[in-house]
């Protein structure tokens, strides 16, 4: 039996039993913490944690890593819970496009975007797609993740979205990490149904999802519901079809306008809505009490230069908020959760209380993982963070040109291969 013992830590947070399967409004700016503690793990397991002044000592030294960590702080490894983190190519040709003044959506309307991530998919081989995606995880974990859901919808036809789906599928076997998979073959309808959109929507129903359902390979679905792209009935139909197949929804909603995707997807049972650049009051009052996570992604309004999320807002008015990194070739190329720590308490006005909880507790809830992640918690299986010596939580955003995690430890890879 593999055992840890991290003493000394300065600062154990998010840690306790019985927290709930979420935290919102006033309750997102509290991380319970021990200060001068220590915590122990079995096997990847929580066993065990406490103040220094209570622990009982070492009885058994066989098979036992001991880890100093003065000075440091430790908490719950980070959850991604939106991410396009397999992809064939980069796109900065089009970075550049936005610097000489076209916008996102102009881009998209002469052939760039996702379109074009598209193209360069349809070339790549499941193998390569396998091995840089791998490149990127590890490079993932090294920021402090723990956990990441990754979508396809840079395929587009049925072949290639099951080559995502594979891929993804493969990762979650070898890239030592817990992985969701979702669904996205609604992210844009390609160039040769652009006038039938009828037909497309057709065969994500009627030819995508038996095939992805009879390989097991997704654990969500998802649909980019936004102007140019699918309209919230649109969204519906592939939602509720999804469904049928024990797909839960998690969907791109509100990124550029108010179309009222988010009271449909919650109506649909989506798990959380995502982007919500866009919001108005009624979409507000939709996700009140809903059990729907509103997710944002600070990195691409950075990126992109639009609207940031009003999380401040959100929380003001009894929300929950989780962040997440929206890692991907065209909106958002940034992979580091530290740096969508930062942006979150910089553009959005969150504490580092509340952007901790939005990437932990929050996040381990948008990707159906609170029963092992999010919180420091006996028996659950998350790996933990081991800062570098850091003076409090609140440098990690304040330096935000640093990568502030030492290393992940612990943690159990229990991936749903059958999903």
């Amino acid at each position: 039996m593999a055992k840890i013992l991290i003493k000394n830590i300065k600062s154990l947070l998010q840690v306790g039993e019985d927290f709930p399967k979420y935290v919102a409004g006033p309750a997102m700016k509290t991380v319970p913490a021990i200060e001068d503690a220590f915590l122990a793990l079995e096997d990847g397991v929580i066993v065990a944690y406490g103040p220094m002044s209570e622990w009982g000592g070492i009885t058994d030294w066989r098979d036992l890593e001991i880890i100093d960590a003065e000075g440091c702080f430790v908490f719950p490894a980070f959850c991604d819970s939106h991410t396009h983190t397999v992809f064939a190519a980069s796109r900065e040709e089009e970075f550049v496009d936005r610097i000489n003044g076209l916008t996102y959506e102009e881009i998209a309307l002469k052939g760039g975007g996702i379109l074009n991530s598209a193209g360069k998919l349809a070339n790549m081989s499941e193998d390569q797609l396998f091995e840089e995606a791998l490149v990127r995880i590890e490079r993932m974990k090294s920021y402090g993740t723990g956990a990441i859901e990754i979508k396809s919808g840079y395929g587009l036809s049925v072949d290639a979205e099951l080559k995502m789906l594979r891929v993804i599928k493969r990762l979650k076997n070898e890239a030592g990490i817990v992985i969701k998979a979702t669904f996205l073959g609604a992210h844009a309808f390609p160039k040769a149904y652009k006038e039938d959109h009828e037909a497309y929507i057709k065969l994500i129903i009627e030819e995508m999802l038996p095939k992805i359902a009879e390989e097991k390979l997704a654990d969500y679905i998802d649909v980019f519901c936004e102007r140019n792209y699918f309209s919230v009935d649109e969204m519906t139909r592939i939602l509720q079809a999804g469904k049928q197949y024990g797909l839960i929804p998690k969907v791109h909603v509100n990124q550029f306008s108010v179309l009222g995707g988010v009271k449909a997807a919650i109506e649909c049972g989506a798990l959380s809505v995502d982007h919500l650049e866009e919001c108005d009051e009624a979409d507000l009052a939709a996700l009140k009490d809903s059990g729907c996570m509103p997710t944002l992604l600070p990195g691409c309004s950075h990126f992109l230069s639009i609207p940031f999320g009003n999380a401040r807002g959100m929380i003001d008015s009894g929300l929950p908020v989780a962040l997440a990194s929206d890692f991907n070739p065209g909106s958002t190329p940034c992979d580091n959760l530290g740096m969508i720590f930062s942006l979150g308490c910089v553009k959005m006005k969150m504490t580092p209380e509340e952007a901790l909880n939005a990437l932990t507790i929050n996040a381990a809830y948008a990707m159906g993982l609170s029963n092992t992640h999010g919180t420091i918690s006996l028996g659950k299986t998350t790996p933990v963070i081991l800062t570098k010596k850091i003076p409090s939580l609140a440098y990690i955003p304040y330096a935000f040109g640093d990568v502030h995690v030492d290393r992940l430890i612990g943690g159990i890879i229990e991936n749903n291969l059958e999903c």
